[in-house]
Protein backbone atom coordinates (compact mmCIF):
# COMPACT_ATOMS: atom_id res chain seq x y z
CA UNK A 1 0.00 0.00 0.00
CA UNK A 2 1.36 3.46 -0.99
CA UNK A 3 2.47 5.54 2.22
CA UNK A 4 1.98 8.86 2.89
CA UNK A 5 4.06 11.16 5.61
CA UNK A 6 2.18 14.30 6.69
CA UNK A 7 3.95 16.38 8.85
CA UNK A 8 1.58 19.14 10.55
CA UNK A 9 1.59 20.75 13.85
CA UNK A 10 -2.16 21.77 13.58
CA UNK A 11 -3.81 18.34 14.73
CA UNK A 12 -7.42 19.10 13.72
CA UNK A 13 -6.02 19.40 9.90
CA UNK A 14 -3.37 16.79 10.63
CA UNK A 15 -6.30 14.49 11.57
CA UNK A 16 -9.00 15.78 8.59
CA UNK A 17 -5.66 14.44 6.12
CA UNK A 18 -5.24 11.64 7.35
CA UNK A 19 -9.14 10.48 7.83
CA UNK A 20 -9.43 11.74 3.83
CA UNK A 21 -6.23 9.71 2.39
CA UNK A 22 -6.79 6.51 4.09
CA UNK A 23 -10.44 6.87 2.16
CA UNK A 24 -8.65 7.38 -0.31
CA UNK A 25 -6.86 3.99 -0.28
CA UNK A 26 -3.38 5.56 1.37
CA UNK A 27 -1.56 4.08 4.97
CA UNK A 28 -1.25 7.17 6.40
CA UNK A 29 2.02 8.48 9.40
CA UNK A 30 1.50 11.52 11.25
CA UNK A 31 4.19 13.62 12.72
CA UNK A 32 3.05 16.75 14.99
CA UNK A 33 6.91 18.27 14.55
CA UNK A 34 9.64 18.59 12.44
CA UNK A 35 12.57 16.44 14.87
CA UNK A 36 10.17 13.71 14.74
CA UNK A 37 8.83 14.11 10.85
CA UNK A 38 12.44 13.58 10.15
CA UNK A 39 13.04 10.61 11.91
CA UNK A 40 9.71 9.08 10.27
CA UNK A 41 11.09 10.29 6.31
CA UNK A 42 14.54 8.66 7.25
CA UNK A 43 13.18 5.39 8.88
CA UNK A 44 9.88 4.37 7.30
CA UNK A 45 10.56 5.08 4.11
CA UNK A 46 7.15 6.78 2.66
CA UNK A 47 6.12 7.36 -1.16
CA UNK A 48 5.44 11.10 -0.35
CA UNK A 49 5.37 13.84 2.08
CA UNK A 50 3.17 16.16 2.68
CA UNK A 51 4.93 18.94 4.61
CA UNK A 52 4.16 22.33 6.58
CA UNK A 53 6.51 24.61 7.12
CA UNK A 54 5.95 26.06 10.60
CA UNK A 55 6.67 23.08 12.58
CA UNK A 56 8.10 23.37 16.58
CA UNK A 57 11.55 21.80 16.85
CA UNK A 58 12.95 22.32 13.43
CA UNK A 59 10.95 24.16 11.04
CA UNK A 60 9.71 22.78 7.53
CA UNK A 61 12.49 24.33 5.55
CA UNK A 62 15.33 22.23 7.84
CA UNK A 63 13.26 18.99 7.37
CA UNK A 64 13.51 19.55 3.28
CA UNK A 65 17.29 20.09 3.43
CA UNK A 66 18.21 17.63 5.41
CA UNK A 67 16.31 14.95 3.54
CA UNK A 68 17.66 16.34 0.11
CA UNK A 69 21.16 16.19 1.71
CA UNK A 70 21.07 12.57 2.88
CA UNK A 71 19.98 11.84 -0.76
CA UNK A 72 16.39 11.02 0.17
CA UNK A 73 14.88 12.21 -2.72
CA UNK A 74 11.08 11.20 -1.98
CA UNK A 75 8.54 13.45 -3.36
CA UNK A 76 7.82 16.58 -1.05
CA UNK A 77 4.52 18.07 -1.03
CA UNK A 78 4.87 21.76 0.82
CA UNK A 79 1.22 22.72 2.45
CA UNK A 80 1.45 25.81 4.40
CA UNK A 81 -0.27 29.23 5.21
CA UNK A 82 2.97 31.14 4.19
CA UNK A 83 2.29 31.78 0.40
CA UNK A 84 4.68 34.26 -0.90
CA UNK A 85 6.31 33.90 -3.94
CA UNK A 86 10.05 33.98 -1.99
CA UNK A 87 8.55 31.07 0.30
CA UNK A 88 7.72 29.37 -3.05
CA UNK A 89 10.93 29.79 -4.50
CA UNK A 90 13.25 28.86 -1.44
CA UNK A 91 10.77 25.52 -1.22
CA UNK A 92 11.66 24.89 -4.66
CA UNK A 93 15.38 25.80 -4.12
CA UNK A 94 15.67 22.95 -1.36
CA UNK A 95 14.17 20.16 -3.27
CA UNK A 96 10.31 20.47 -3.07
CA UNK A 97 7.96 18.62 -5.76
CA UNK A 98 5.17 20.59 -5.34
CA UNK A 99 3.66 23.75 -2.93
CA UNK A 100 0.04 24.46 -1.59
CA UNK A 101 -0.98 27.32 0.12
CA UNK A 102 -3.41 27.09 3.46
CA UNK A 103 -6.51 27.26 3.03
CA UNK A 104 -6.46 24.82 0.06
CA UNK A 105 -9.29 22.74 -1.52
CA UNK A 106 -9.00 19.00 -0.61
CA UNK A 107 -9.47 17.48 -4.33
CA UNK A 108 -6.96 20.16 -5.36
CA UNK A 109 -4.86 18.84 -2.74
CA UNK A 110 -5.55 15.03 -3.75
CA UNK A 111 -5.12 15.50 -7.37
CA UNK A 112 -1.14 17.14 -6.69
CA UNK A 113 -0.90 14.01 -4.51
CA UNK A 114 -2.22 12.07 -6.98
CA UNK A 115 -0.11 13.18 -9.77
CA UNK A 116 3.25 13.12 -7.81
CA UNK A 117 2.77 9.54 -6.77
CA UNK A 118 2.40 8.91 -10.58
CA UNK A 119 5.45 10.72 -11.55
CA UNK A 120 7.51 9.18 -8.89
CA UNK A 121 6.77 5.69 -9.93
CA UNK A 122 6.80 6.50 -13.59
CA UNK A 123 10.34 7.64 -12.98
CA UNK A 124 11.26 4.59 -11.23
CA UNK A 125 10.09 2.00 -13.83
CA UNK A 126 12.21 3.50 -16.90
CA UNK A 127 15.14 5.26 -17.26
CA UNK A 128 14.79 7.85 -19.62
CA UNK A 129 18.27 7.62 -21.73
CA UNK A 130 19.78 4.85 -22.54
CA UNK A 131 23.53 5.62 -23.46
CA UNK A 132 25.65 8.46 -21.68
CA UNK A 133 24.65 11.96 -23.33
CA UNK A 134 26.93 14.85 -23.43
CA UNK A 135 27.04 18.56 -24.40
CA UNK A 136 29.82 21.06 -23.85
CA UNK A 137 32.08 19.74 -21.07
CA UNK A 138 28.60 18.16 -19.35
CA UNK A 139 27.92 14.38 -18.93
CA UNK A 140 24.91 12.60 -18.37
CA UNK A 141 24.77 9.13 -17.19
CA UNK A 142 21.32 7.72 -17.00
CA UNK A 143 22.70 4.12 -15.63
CA UNK A 144 24.19 5.89 -12.54
CA UNK A 145 22.24 9.44 -12.17
CA UNK A 146 25.44 11.14 -12.12
CA UNK A 147 26.28 14.31 -13.76
CA UNK A 148 29.54 15.03 -14.31
CA UNK A 149 31.22 18.61 -15.66
CA UNK A 150 34.90 18.72 -16.91
CA UNK A 151 34.79 15.39 -15.43
CA UNK A 152 33.94 16.73 -12.27
CA UNK A 153 31.14 15.38 -10.41
CA UNK A 154 28.08 18.06 -10.12
CA UNK A 155 25.08 17.51 -7.25
CA UNK A 156 21.41 17.80 -8.96
CA UNK A 157 18.57 17.62 -6.96
CA UNK A 158 16.50 15.10 -8.13
CA UNK A 159 14.18 17.55 -10.02
CA UNK A 160 16.78 19.41 -12.06
CA UNK A 161 18.22 16.26 -12.77
CA UNK A 162 14.69 14.99 -14.13
CA UNK A 163 14.32 18.13 -15.89
CA UNK A 164 17.76 17.98 -17.32
CA UNK A 165 16.83 14.87 -18.73
CA UNK A 166 13.83 15.65 -20.17
CA UNK A 167 15.53 18.26 -22.35
CA UNK A 168 17.92 15.71 -23.36
CA UNK A 169 15.78 13.43 -24.55
CA UNK A 170 14.46 16.00 -27.19
CA UNK A 171 17.87 16.19 -28.52
CA UNK A 172 17.70 19.71 -29.11
CA UNK A 173 14.19 20.40 -30.17
CA UNK A 174 12.39 22.43 -28.14
CA UNK A 175 10.48 21.65 -24.96
CA UNK A 176 7.66 23.95 -24.04
CA UNK A 177 7.09 24.61 -20.19
CA UNK A 178 3.53 23.47 -20.52
CA UNK A 179 5.03 19.79 -21.43
CA UNK A 180 7.94 20.39 -18.96
CA UNK A 181 5.35 20.96 -16.33
CA UNK A 182 3.65 17.69 -16.84
CA UNK A 183 6.65 15.33 -17.42
CA UNK A 184 8.73 16.08 -14.49
CA UNK A 185 6.27 17.78 -12.02
CA UNK A 186 3.09 15.45 -13.17
CA UNK A 187 0.86 18.53 -13.97
CA UNK A 188 -1.96 19.05 -16.63
CA UNK A 189 -1.71 22.75 -18.09
CA UNK A 190 -0.45 25.71 -17.25
CA UNK A 191 0.34 25.58 -13.53
CA UNK A 192 3.22 27.24 -11.48
CA UNK A 193 5.09 28.23 -14.97
CA UNK A 194 7.74 29.77 -12.82
CA UNK A 195 8.72 26.18 -11.27
CA UNK A 196 10.48 25.62 -14.48
CA UNK A 197 12.25 28.38 -15.03
CA UNK A 198 13.31 28.37 -11.41
CA UNK A 199 14.54 24.71 -11.83
CA UNK A 200 16.56 26.25 -15.24
CA UNK A 201 18.02 28.69 -13.81
CA UNK A 202 19.54 26.00 -10.94
CA UNK A 203 20.76 23.87 -14.12
CA UNK A 204 22.23 27.30 -15.52
CA UNK A 205 24.15 28.07 -12.21
CA UNK A 206 25.81 24.61 -11.72
CA UNK A 207 26.29 23.96 -15.42
CA UNK A 208 27.05 26.52 -17.49
CA UNK A 209 30.24 28.65 -17.63
CA UNK A 210 27.94 31.92 -17.08
CA UNK A 211 24.60 31.18 -16.52
CA UNK A 212 23.72 34.79 -17.15
CA UNK A 213 24.69 33.67 -21.09
CA UNK A 214 24.04 30.32 -21.26
CA UNK A 215 25.73 28.47 -24.06
CA UNK A 216 24.11 25.41 -23.57
CA UNK A 217 20.49 25.68 -21.96
CA UNK A 218 18.66 28.31 -23.91
CA UNK A 219 15.53 29.90 -23.81
CA UNK A 220 13.11 30.10 -26.57
CA UNK A 221 11.34 32.95 -26.76
CA UNK A 222 7.39 32.61 -25.72
CA UNK A 223 7.85 28.84 -26.01
CA UNK A 224 10.22 26.97 -23.59
CA UNK A 225 13.71 25.45 -23.34
CA UNK A 226 15.86 23.60 -24.91
CA UNK A 227 19.66 22.04 -25.15
CA UNK A 228 22.19 23.33 -27.36
CA UNK A 229 24.71 20.23 -27.88
CA UNK A 230 27.42 22.22 -29.88
CA UNK A 231 28.50 25.94 -29.78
Amino acid sequence: MTRILVIEDNKNLATGLRNNLEIEGYDVDVASDGTTGLALAQSSSPDLIVLDLMLPGMDGYRVLRTLREDGIDTPVLILSARGEETDKVLGFHLGADDYVAKPFGLLELLARIDALLRRAASARAKSKLGAPVAFGDIEVDPGTHTVRRSGEPVLLRPKEYELLVALLQRRGQVASRAELLEEVWGYAGEVYSRTVDTHVAELRRKLEENAAEPRHILTVRKTGYRIQFST
